[in-house]
C-alpha cells in the first residue's frame, strides 16, 4: 500500500512517531511539519508551525495525506483535528473542545469530580489575595497548577509558604504562563506512572506504561521540566492494578467526555499516581507524552498504521508488545528550564547504535546543533531496566558537547526493587 502520513510537530515525540510508522508496510512517505534536523533524517520535513491550522490543512489537502497525526498541545488547542475534519481528512487528535481536558485543568476536575474518578481534591482562583489565604489555611505540600497550557513547566509543588506564594505571584500577579486560573490541589504521595490509551469515544486501546521523570537533576532535585528521561514497563505496576487504572479511570473519563458531548478520538494521556487507595489522576493529557512516547512506542510490534485505523474505525484491536525494556535519558542545554544557550555543536552522533530521538535540534550544513531546551532523547533497550540502563548510558558517553546535562538516575525506582 502507498499511504501518506503528515506528523504535525518538532520534538522527541514526533520523531518516535515517524520512527514506528516507518515501520509500517502500508505507509510510503511520511511527512513532519516543521519536524527537526534528527526527523529530517527520516522523514520530508514542511516548514509549516504547529498552529498554522490554514497551511497545515492545504497541505494536507494538497498532498491528498491518508492520515494526519497530531503531536503538540497547542495544535489541539488551536483546533487542527476540527479543521480537518471538516475538509474530509483523517486525523488523529481529539477536537479543541474534548482537548479541554488538557487545555483546561478546572475542566479536567470538573468531569471527574462529576464522574467520580479518583484524583485530589482541589478548588480554582484568579484571585491571588484568595488563592494565598486558602493555602495559609491548608497543610503542605500542596500542588499549585496553571489553568492552561505551559509546556509541562506549570505545576509547582509547594513544600514551604513561600513557594507556594512565588507560584502564587508568578501565575496570578506576574502572568507568566498568560492571564488566568490556578488550581490549588491537596498533594498526593506515592509512585507516579504513565498511562497513555488510544481513544474512540468509549472505545478505550491501552497502550503499554511508562514512567517519566519531571525533575531537573538527579534523585528528582531541581525544577520541574517537560521530561528529563523514561522507562519502559513499570515494574512496580502490576498487571491487575493497571487493569484497575484501565477500569477507574480512563474508561470512565473516555464515556464521561461522551457524555458530556465532546467525544474524544486520539491519545488519552493519564499521568496517574499509585496511593495507598489506589490508582488516582494526576493530571490528563490529550496527546502523546513526551519523553514517554520514545520508550513505548519502540515497544509496540504490531503495525502503528493498522492500530490507528483500528481506532479511528472504532474496530476491536490487540496490539502485540515486545517483552523488552527500554529506557531513555533527555539530554538538555545547560541551564534548561530556565535560560540556555542555542547554536552549539553536537558531535559523535555518527558512533551511536541505538535509537536517539531528536528534540530540539537544527541542522547547519553537516553540523547538527542545539536548538531547544531538552534536545536530544538516547534510548537503551535491553531484557530488563538495568541492562537498557547501561546500554543508555553506554550511548550518551560516545556525544561529545559540553553545553548538554542529563540525570543519570532514570529508573532508579524500578531499578532499586
Amino acid at each position: 500500500m502507498d499511504k501518506k502520513v503528515l506528523v504535525i510537530g518538532s520534538g522527541g515525540r514526533e520523531h518516535a512517531i515517524v520512527k514506528s510508522l516507518l515501520k509500517s508496510p502500508k505507509v510510503k512517505k511520511v511527512y513532519c511539519a516543521p519536524g527537526n534536523a534528527g526527523i529530517a533524517q527520516d522523514a520530508e520535513c514542511v516548514d509549516i508551525s504547529p498552529t498554522d491550522i490554514e497551511s497545515l490543512v492545504n497541505f494536507a489537502q494538497r498532498h491528498s495525506i491518508d492520515l494526519t497525526i497530531v503531536g503538540p498541545e497547542a495544535s489541539l488547542e488551536a483546533g487542527i483535528s476540527d479543521a480537518l475534519k471538516s475538509v474530509g481528512l483523517k486525523v488523529f487528535g481529539p477536537s479543541k473542545a474534548a482537548a479541554q481536558i488538557e487545555s483546561s485543568k478546572e475542566f479536567a476536575k470538573k468531569l471527574m469530580e462529576k464522574y467520580k474518578i479518583p484524583t485530589a481534591g482541589y478548588k480554582s482562583f484568579d484571585n491571588f489575595d484568595e488563592a494565598w489565604e486558602y493555602v495559609k489555611s491548608n497543610p503542605l505540600p500542596t500542588v499549585i497548577k496553571y489553568d492552561g497550557l505551559a509546556a509541562g513547566k506549570g505545576v509547582v509543588v509547594a513544600f514551604t509558604e513561600k513557594e507556594a506564594e512565588d507560584a502564587l505571584r508568578d501565575m496570578l500577579l506576574d502572568l507568566s504562563f498568560g492571564k488566568g486560573k490556578v488550581v490549588i490541589e491537596e498533594f498526593l504521595a506515592g509512585q507516579e506512572f504513565s498511562f497513555m490509551c488510544f481513544v474512540n469515544g468509549d472505545k478505550v486501546y491501552p497502550l503499554e506504561l511508562a514512567q517519566d521523570h519531571k525533575r531537573a537533576f538527579d534523585n528528582d532535585q531541581g525544577p520541574n521540566t517537560g521530561g528529563m528521561g523514561a522507562y519502559s514497563p513499570v515494574p512496580f505496576i502490576s498487571d491487575k492494578m493497571k487493569e484497575r487504572a484501565l477500569n477507574e479511570i480512563m474508561k470512565p473519563t473516555a464515556k464521561g467526555l461522551l457524555d458530556e458531548g465532546v467525544p474524544f478520538c486520539g491519545v488519552l494521556y493519564g499521568g496517574l499516581i499509585l496511593t495507598d487507595e489506589g490508582p488516582k489522576v494526576i493530571e490528563f493529557n490529550a496527546r502523546f507524552g513526551d519523553p514517554e512516547t520514545e520508550v513505548v512506542l519502540p515497544r509496540l510490534e504490531s503495525d502503528i498504521y493498522d492500530f490507528f485505523t483500528a481506532v479511528l474505525d472504532q474496530k476491536d484491536y490487540i496490539p502485540e508488545w515486545s517483552r523488552d525494556a527500554v529506557l531513555g535519558i533527555v539530554l538538555a542545554s545547560k541551564g534548561y528550564p530556565g535560560n540556555y544557550e542555542k547554536g552549539e555543536i553536537i558531535k559523535g552522533l555518527e558512533r551511536l547504535g541505538g535509537e536517539v530521538y531528536h528534540m530540539g535540534t537544527s541542522k547547519d550544513g553537516d553540523d547538527i546543533k542545539i536548538n531547544g531546551g531538552r534536545v536530544l532523547m538516547v534510548t537503551g533497550r535491553g531484557d530488563d531496566l538495568a541492562q537498557a540502563n547501561l546500554n543508555a548510558l553506554k550511548e550518551i558517553s560516545l556525544i561529545e558537547c559540553p553545553a548538554l546535562f542529563y540525570r543519570k538516575d532514570i529508573g532508579k525506582v524500578a531499578l532499586n526493587r
